[in-house]
């Protein structure tokens, strides 16, 4: 059960607080409550919320972007009965310093909803999901605490196809949007001619396992 899980895990303390909480127990306990669990969608709000909550505490927000209405209607759609699992206290839920601190979250929110292939809700709160977890230092899939690569992948190729498919040589996503954000600022970044040269080729298109 939900609760049980996050027994560890008080109103106002991370996980590294409390007692054993992992953000991948957190994650499958909310995806047990999901009326679809094995949709792409749900498995990334989960571990994305997992994530944050584990990291911050639950008196945080855990999407960047979304006030605790929104937040709330996507809890409840993707994960009915959670919030009462949760005891989430609405009214005093605030955003964490760490949102404040990266400038460019609402950039990559923007980026994102700009080539949504459908402009519909799973879309938008998948944009705010993966700014939330470019606050993170390990590879983005990994940050969004999804069980691989492919996943992420498949998300971004099917919700925002257009801009995945610029990603021809299969860059390191997190690099690849923060690429892009360069790109529309006409900001040059890198100093080799191109990839194939570069020496940090690695840094941008090595393993992510």
């Amino acid at each position: 059960m939900l609760a049980g899980v996050v027994q560890g895990l008080t109103p106002s303390q991370p996980a590294s607080c409390g007692e054993g909480v992992s953000a991948a127990a957190l994650r499958d306990a909310l995806l047990r409550l999901a009326p679809r669990p094995a949709y792409g969608v749900s498995i990334a709000l989960a571990g994305v919320a997992a994530g944050s909550w584990v990291t911050r505490g639950l008196h945080c927000l855990p999407f960047f972007g979304l006030d605790a209405a929104q937040t709330r209607e996507l809890l409840e759609t993707h994960f009915p009965g959670c919030t009462q699992a949760l005891s989430l206290s609405w009214q005093s839920l605030a955003s964490p310093s760490a949102f404040d601190d990266a400038l460019e979250l609402e950039d990559i929110v923007t980026l994102l909803v700009d080539y949504r292939t459908v402009a519909d809700d799973d879309s938008r709160h998948l944009a705010h999901a993966i700014a939330t977890a470019c606050v993170g230092e390990d590879h983005l899939w990994q940050d969004m605490h999804l069980p691989s690569r492919r996943i992420l992948s498949e998300l971004l190729h099917g919700f925002f196809t257009t801009l995945a498919a610029r990603n021809r040589q299969d860059m390191k996503w997190k690099k690849f949007l923060y690429l892009q954000l360069c790109e529309r600022a006409e900001i040059r970044v890198c100093k080799a001619p191109s990839c194939g040269v570069c020496t940090d080729y690695q840094v941008c298109f090595g393993p992510e396992a």
